[in-house]
């Protein structure tokens, strides 16, 4: 490997390796392989595989691990129906991510990464709806700044663009969340 994709590849995984701790995020970097044709490597890409297909296992761990923050937080019982029924909505957004992403690092010829056995979340710190739903909007602003910084790392431009729809999708749970905690859903006109 070369100094030059050793660096390369430190910087990707440094995307999602940041999201660490009670804020990590879920963010996917796959759409549906059926509808966007991702997985596909064309011609000059073929050599980056490998190392979009490393930016994809890093993403479909946090997937898992979001669809496990969601599933403690709906099993806390400490959130009304509607916040539940939120929750268990982007519970499912997250799971199809991780299928899809899963899918796709299949296609490239890669082993997609399996889910942990267990996830050290602040359970013990989520004594009310109102901490339960700031935990799941920092985990989705987590989700929203990966991407943001891994759109532009990917080789494959099919998977960019897959990113940056995963991207919208975290910006619209993380304005969700923060409209159900009765915050500006919006709260600056730029993402960092």
């Amino acid at each position: 490997m070369t100094d030059t994709t050793e660096k390369t590849l430190v910087t990707r995984r440094s995307i999602f390796g940041a999201m660490g701790g009670a804020t990590l995020s879920a963010g996917a970097v796959a759409l549906l392989a059926t509808t966007t044709g991702l997985g596909r490597v064309h011609g000059a890409h073929a050599a980056n595989a490998e190392q979009d297909v490393i930016i994809l296992n890093t993403a479909i761990s946090a997937e898992h691990e979001a669809v496990a923050a969601y599933a403690a937080v709906a099993g806390a019982d400490i959130l009304s129906k509607l916040a539940l029924d939120l929750g268990v909505t982007f519970m499912g957004h997250h799971q199809e991510h991780a299928e899809a992403l899963a899918n796709a690092i299949r296609s490239m010829g890669g082993t997609p990464t399996e889910p942990q056995s267990s996830y050290d979340f602040p359970l013990g710190d989520l004594t009310d709806e109102a901490a339960a739903l700031g935990f799941a909007a920092d985990l989705e602003r987590g989700a929203v700044s990966a991407y943001l910084g891994a759109v532009p790392l990917f080789e494959d431009r099919a998977l960019a663009g897959a990113a940056a729809s995963i991207l919208g999708d975290e910006a619209m749970h993380w304005a969700a969340l923060r409209f159900a905690l009765g915050q500006a859903p919006v709260p600056m006109a730029f993402v960092t």
